[in-house]
């Protein structure tokens, strides 16, 4: 298996991983506060602006300065 392979297979599954913890936390909060889980237009910007972020800081990774 070639390095962009095992690179590709290894982002999935970190991904699946961080995807699944986020929706336990966020459906732990729900329970937890006794409220039906919603998020606002503005909490998914900015997370979608967050996320921009990671990602242009992911892809700068091993970037010659």
């Amino acid at each position: 298996m070639n390095n962009q392979t095992r690179n590709l297979i290894f982002g999935t599954l970190i991904g699946a991983a961080m995807g699944l913890a986020s929706a336990f936390l966020l459906n732990r909060r729900a329970q937890e506060t006794g409220t039906e889980l919603r998020i606002s237009t503005g909490d998914g910007m900015k997370l979608g602006v967050m996320i921009i972020g990671l990602l242009r800081g992911i892809a700068a990774l091993g970037e010659e300065k």
